[in-house]
């Protein structure tokens, strides 16, 4: 910072920049203490903030020094822009605005490099140094190739021959430099007759080539659509692409052909100049100048004929150019070339036969009974078979002559005489006449007398159309197919029926038949058919209903056709359990791979859709689900005592795309088994003993039998009983068959040891138990420790003692107990109210999940196994 003093001398920060340029020019100093010069390579692109060198620390320059150096940008110029400049470290960061090598150094070549230079000031005065920085910016690969032009096209004469090469000049420019420019090209498309080939200038530019590899045919395929693609050599490489179309230009290799090369003309001797005789059509495959076909007389036509006819050069068109002698019959045959650039003639001929006419003709005179006008009867197409057209009378004729009067042309038509009257003849219908087949005839009364004098009279007869033909459709059964989901508006199928009948009574409009659903909208104009509303599968899968197709006509005619719409399914609907949540009774020890219960799932889809695979998301090695059936099994067999209550989660997926899923718990509850007998925990051991003093009042408490159960209910209900006694005095003690409290009955008068045997016992069936001794040492202390382990029963006597022949038994004997046998009964009675009561619910919740249709989809989480 500048002190108050200095700065109340310069006035402007623009006065402190002239003195520190003005001491730059005026103060001597050498480059190696006041210049210094350095040099950075930084990417293009890097975000703000990014370091690109520290000046200090590359100068070695220290920053603790008083005063403290600053560092400053000489002039601001337009490329500091793109750089930030700490005063007082001297370090260079990019700024804000992103550095873009391509548009920095726009006008530059790949040869001169991209660079930023900035003049840094070192102050103060005693510190005065210039420092010369030059940031080298590298190139990225941040640019597709393009092509100039987006539709590229390449002419190729079809009589190229292979590997003939031909330039794509609009080939693509990449902005990058070095490897990130562009590498090479190549066709999405070859077609198997063609190849790219790239050529390197001296400049180094890229140039595609493009090489016939098989031999081409322009009457074949006239033109190839493919993309021609760009690549560089980024990794990974970006492309460009424009379309590139191979016109195959025409060379004349084909050469005309007539269509028929010999053609018959019949005239009479009185036709008029200028009638048109025949039309020769000759056509070329090629194109352009080389279909351009002329006809011309071939040499060997005579003058004679030349004069008589005309040949139209290019339409090929032959008329009656002369007067034709009427009194002799003569056949004229014309040679009629095709001539094509560079083409041998194609050869016709033409047979002109003139038959002569001679004077004094018959007269033939037309009475008209049908509507006509201007030579032309108009007959409605519903008018029956036999109906008249007109009388022909004909006169000039002597009363010797002989007439010959027929009807020359095509069509249901005769020429009869008429009701036996010498020279009156009658044209008639000879069946329905049908416009939609033809509309027009023309056809000719020959009149021949016995000199060979012809009178030709013409009669054309034009079909009036009535309404005689209803709409037909394409198809009858116009089948649909929609995939349900649809969006309103759904467009459907466009019905097209058709009409023989012109003008109005050919018009069709379509109409909806009285069974179409209203969700149907059918355009009266169009035959547009679509939906309204969007259309469910599981709610209903077919529609059939009719359509009527209405002409205009009068009366009206209509047809009709059914059309059948099926809606196909779409994965829409997750799988869904019958009930919410499943619970299972099992008896503990159940077999391993026993079927513990059935979980039903259902699925509205159909076919893959509504397939359904069940899995187990948690306890997967416990449990195992047959996800055909849904049957629930354990691998191994299950105990009570270990765990008791299993929450297994059962996953239900789909076999849509995607797959559509729903979870459902099953809580699995063993019941108890009476597999384990009673364990005494208290005394310890056989072995152990307790002193009892002699004056000892009856009902005394002198100790207890303690002993649990691991099993439940009744199975751990334990009943404590003296089997057998070893005292010198029966009946000295009591055991409480409830709490195994031992007391004393009656008083003691013998000292000694005394052994009880214990039995104590559940209330399970089948009933097991355990025995345990207790030894009690009557006496007033325990002076000789030895005496009473000597009077202690030995463990061997305890094994093999006896028992009273009524007590007899071993773990696991089964003892007959009528109540316990009551205590069964009545627990399988719960379990079967229970049963009952969990069904109920079960339906319940199954046809309320019913009237919902939740669409969701498979959520991913994780279920712990629980237990109790």
């Amino acid at each position: 910072m500048w002190n108050t003093k200095r700065g109340s001398c310069l006035h402007s920060k623009g006065e402190l920049w002239g003195l520190f340029i003005l001491l730059l020019y005026t103060i001597p100093f050498s480059s190696s203490s006041n210049f210094s010069h350095l040099i950075y390579k930084i990417k293009e692109g890097l975000p703000k903030g990014t370091l690109i060198g520290a000046i200090s620390a590359d100068l070695k320059l220290d920053l603790s020094v008083s005063p403290p150096r600053s560092f400053n940008l000489e002039l601001k110029t337009a490329r500091q822009q793109y750089v930030n400049l700490n005063n007082t470290t001297g370090e260079l960061f990019t700024s804000a605005v992103e550095i873009d090598r391509e548009a920095l150094c726009a006008e530059s070549h790949e040869g001169q490099g991209c660079a930023i230079f900035l003049d840094v000031l070192i102050l103060p005065q005693q510190y005065f140094q210039l420092v010369k920085v030059k940031i080298i910016i590298e190139d990225v690969n941040d640019n597709h190739p393009h092509f100039p032009l987006g539709d590229i096209r390449v002419s190729v004469p079809e009589n190229a021959p292979v590997n003939a090469r031909f330039a794509v000049e609009q080939s693509a420019v990449d902005p990058d430099i070095g490897i990130h420019s562009v590498q090479t090209y190549w066709l999405a498309n070859d077609y198997g007759v063609f190849t790219l080939d790239v050529e390197e200038n001296e400049g180094g530019e890229l140039t595609p080539f493009l090489i016939i590899t098989e031999s081409l045919d322009r009457e074949t395929q006239a033109e190839y659509v493919t993309d021609i693609i760009a690549e560089d050599g980024g990794s990974p490489p970006l492309l460009g692409t424009a379309t590139l179309r191979i016109i195959i230009t025409d060379v004349n290799d084909n050469c005309p052909k007539f269509t028929e090369s010999l053609v018959n003309v019949t005239i009479y001797g009185n036709a008029t100049k200028g009638m048109q005789l025949a039309r020769l059509e000759a056509y070329d495959p090629d194109e352009g100048a080389n279909a351009l076909i002329t006809y011309t007389f071939s040499e060997r036509v005579t003058q004679e004929s030349r004069n008589l006819f005309h040949l139209d050069t290019n339409t090929g068109v032959l008329k009656l150019a002369g007067k034709i002698d009427n009194n002799t019959g003569k056949l004229y045959k014309l040679i009629v070339l095709a001539n094509g650039p560079t083409c041998i003639p194609e050869v016709a001929t033409v047979n002109v036969h003139i038959i002569k006419q001679l004077s004094g003709p018959p007269v033939v005179i037309p009475r008209y009974i049908a509507s006509e006008k201007d030579g032309v009867v108009s007959l409605s197409e519903s008018e029956p078979a036999f109906t008249p057209i007109a009388f022909f009378t004909i006169k000039n004729t002597e009363p010797q002559q002989k007439i010959e009067c027929l009807l020359e042309g095509a069509g249901p038509f005769r020429l009869v005489p008429y009701e036996r009257i010498k020279n009156e003849y009658l044209l008639e219908t000879t069946e329905l006449l049908d416009y939609e087949q033809q509309q027009d005839y023309e056809m000719a009364v020959v009149v021949r007398n016995s000199h060979g004098l012809v009178v030709n009279t013409v009669v054309k007869v034009h079909v009036l159309d009535v309404n005689d033909n209803a709409p037909v459709f394409k198809q009858s059964f116009i089948e649909i197919t929609v995939e349900e989901n649809n969006p309103p508006n759904t467009f459907l199928a466009q019905l097209q029926a058709t009409d023989a009948d012109s003008e109005s009574r050919g018009e069709v409009y379509y109409l909806l038949g009285a069974d179409a659903p209203t969700i149907f909208d059918l355009d009266r104009s169009t035959g547009v058919l679509t939906v309204s509303t969007s259309l469910d599968r599981e709610e209903k899968e077919t529609y059939r209903f009719m359509v009527r197709a209405v002409d205009r006509g009068t009366p009206r005619k209509e047809s009709i056709a059914t059309v059948i719409i099926t809606v196909q399914d779409r994965n829409d609907n997750s799988p869904r359990f019958i009930n919410k949540d499943f619970t299972f009774f099992v008896p503990e020890n159940f077999p391993g791979f026993g079927e513990i219960g059935v979980l039903t799932v259902t699925d509205a889809d159909a076919g893959e859709n509504g397939w359904v695979a069940l899995s187990i998301l948690n306890g997967s090695d416990i449990f195992v689900i047959d996800t055909g059936r849904g049957a629930l099994r354990a691998k191994t067999s299950l105990d009570r005592e270990q765990q008791g209550t299993y929450y297994v989660w059962i996953e239900a997926i789909d076999g849509g795309e995607p797959a559509l899923s729903c979870i459902t718990t099953v809580t699995v509850l063993l019941l108890d088994v009476n597999d384990n007998p009673p364990t005494v925990l208290f005394p310890q051991s056989n072995q152990s003993y307790m002193l009892v003093l002699p004056n000892t009042l009856p009902g005394t408490s002198i100790t207890e039998v303690y002993a649990v159960d691991r099993d439940t209910g009744m199975n751990a209900v334990i009943a404590y009983s003296i089997i057998k006694r070893t005292d010198g005095e029966p009946g000295s003690f009591d055991i409480d068959p409830y709490t195994g409290n031992i007391t004393l009955r009656k008083t003691l008068s013998n000292r000694g040891l005394y052994s009880l045997w214990v039995k104590v016992r559940d209330h399970g069936q089948p009933e097991l138990y355990s025995t345990v001794l207790v030894n009690l040492f009557v006496n007033e202390t325990v002076s000789n420790e030895t005496l009473i382990q000597s009077l202690l029963p030995r463990s061997v006597d305890i094994d093999h003692g006896e028992l009273p022949p009524d007590k007899k038994g071993r773990k696991g004997e089964q003892v007959p107990n009528m109540c316990g046998e009551y205590r069964v009964l009545l627990l399988a009675l719960t379990a079967t109210c229970l049963g009952l009561f969990l069904t109920v619910v079960s339906l319940v919740t199954y046809i309320c999940c019913k009237r919902r249709k939740p669409k969701k989809k498979r959520s991913d989480i994780e279920i712990p196994l629980n237990s109790l």
